[in-house]
């Protein structure tokens, strides 16, 4: 479905999103009786209110960050001062602030916990731009980087995303006053995707982060299968031959990683890992996890500039390298099954087997 224009999103679909939000707090004791009538009917536990609740709480999260933002909007002026470095900087804050939010709604209502394994001591340096190069994997991920970024490392992204994000009012009206790129596959206009990523890139200052996810989408096994048949074609049998190696991530795309680091030569390059949410992909994933706590571990391994490579061919070897050892690294940290904290019976059987 081709996203709306702009003034449909900002007229219609924000301030729906924000009525909607009250009149689901407003009737939510009913929402919930419901679900838990439909519980029973249903395997796992308490499921569908679960469900409702972190639907009506993601709501309201949306509808006070649109709030917030319209205040912003008045205060620069009615936009006139939107872009100025001081309202940027307000809007990285809000960013912060709505994200941590977030994450303690995450940890409450689905038990998830994100756990940061030998990262890198220079990850958190401040004085020297990074491009930060991730996995995708499952619908949280994005957040969650952004999240350890602005929160943990006091960084402030720059954002290649989807354009489909933009359906999400808040995050369309924040991340489209802060210097990001929404990209749409095969739309790119009148300039290519690696124009577009390298003029985002450029300009970094100290404490910036380009964020970048070579991939081009979640995992999945028709998308690796389809993405090493794309390199054969190209007539790429060597790096097709690497990346069947590869199990648990797709192929990168280096065109726009490259791009980047062209445009930012003194900039530091850390590439992210990440394991917990592989297997919820599709709506059917997310509603057969839901009941299961879910621990995400990330782990940060930071490059310093002189030590990536200048030349394209020792640039692709050198980004498949770092590729192989995030796929063994996922395969070495897969979270194991945690039974929800509120499921006894599961509890008692976990407690015992481990007697």
């Amino acid at each position: 479905m081709p996203l709306p224009p702009v003034w449909i999103r900002r007229l219609v679909i924000a301030p729906a999103v924000v009525l909607l939000a009250l009149a689901l707090v407003t009737t939510l004791p009913l929402w919930l009786f419901l679900g838990l009538v439909a519980s029973p009917l249903v395997p796992g536990h308490l499921r569908v209110p679960r469900l409702v609740l972190l639907g009506v709480l993601y709501l309201c999260w949306d509808a006070a960050a649109l709030l917030v933002l319209a205040v912003l909007w008045v205060w620069s002026g009615f936009g006139r001062h939107i872009r100025t470095p001081e309202f940027q900087r307000r809007h990285y804050e809000v960013t912060g602030g709505f994200l941590r939010v977030l994450f303690w709604v995450a940890r409450w209502a689905l038990h998830l916990t994100v756990d940061v394994v030998g990262t890198d001591p220079d990850t958190a340096v401040p004085g020297r731009p990074e491009i930060v190069v991730s996995r995708h994997a499952g619908p949280g991920d994005s957040f969650i980087l952004i999240h350890a970024l602005v929160n943990w490392f006091d960084r402030e992204p720059r954002i290649v995303l989807k354009a489909a994000l933009q359906w999400d009012p808040a995050v369309d009206v924040l991340l489209n006053r802060l210097p990001n790129r929404f990209i749409s596959p095969g739309r790119t206009g009148t300039t290519t995707l690696e124009q577009q990523i390298s003029e985002l890139a450029t300009g970094l200052d100290e404490n910036d982060a380009f964020v970048i996810f070579p991939e081009g989408g979640n995992f999945t096994p028709r998308r690796r299968t389809s993405a090493i048949a794309r390199l054969r074609a190209r007539g790429l049998a060597d790096v097709a031959d690497r990346a069947e190696q590869l199990r648990h991530v797709l192929p990168p795309k280096p065109g726009g990683l490259f791009s980047a680091i062209d445009a930012a030569p003194d900039a530091g390059v850390i590439f992210v890992a990440h394991t917990g949410l592989d297997r919820m992909v599709t709506v059917a994933d997310i509603w057969q996890e839901l009941p299961m706590d879910k621990r995400l571990v990330m782990r940060f391994w930071s490059v310093p500039p002189e030590e990536v490579p200048r030349g394209e061919e020792e640039r692709v070897a050198w980004l498949y390298d770092w590729w192989e050892r995030i796929d063994a690294w996922i395969d070495e940290n897969r979270p194991a099954f945690r039974p929800l904290s509120t499921d006894w019976s599961a509890r008692r059987n976990a407690t015992s087997a481990t007697e």
